[in-house]
């Protein structure tokens, strides 16, 4: 799905190693490390890094540097504080729910919900119920 909506992504040492060397077996790895169209790509601003490193993790600190290095039309972020300050930085960015809303609307996929279950359940990923509602009604699933 992310490969119909994005041509490239970029993605920051960090979260390459969080992500496929660390991550070994878990969901989404392997498809991580064998796609051609993603790029691990290493930052340059390590000072920038390590300014944001006071406040958020490696993975985002790195995110929201190489997005501003290159320009990136979009970064995808879920949590608050590290979307907060990518904001802080005019960078616009998507989050996982974003993203599954977006492929709803074009008709990539059919439901959200079996979606955020397997988010909730598999990842750990947080969704309040207040939240998890709202975007089950916005896509006409509730």
């Amino acid at each position: 799905m992310l490969r119909v909506l994005y041509e490239e992504l970029l993605i920051p040492t960090s979260v390459w190693v969080e992500a496929v060397e660390k991550g070994k077996g878990k969901p989404g790895s392997t498809e991580i490390s064998s796609a051609a169209w993603i790029k691990r790509h290493s930052v340059e601003n390590m000072a920038l890094v390590q300014a944001l490193r006071q406040d958020l993790d490696a993975g985002e600190s790195e995110a929201i540097a190489l997005a501003l290095e290159t320009q990136a039309d979009l970064l995808l972020m879920d949590e608050r504080l590290g979307r907060s300050t990518a904001q802080y930085f005019g960078l616009r960015y998507i989050g996982s729910i974003g993203i599954l809303a977006t492929a709803k609307k074009r008709k990539l996929i059919t439901e959200i919900r079996p979606r955020l279950d397997k988010l909730r359940k598999d990842v750990g990923f947080y969704l309040s119920d207040a939240l998890y509602d709202r975007v089950l009604e916005d896509a006409n699933e509730l």
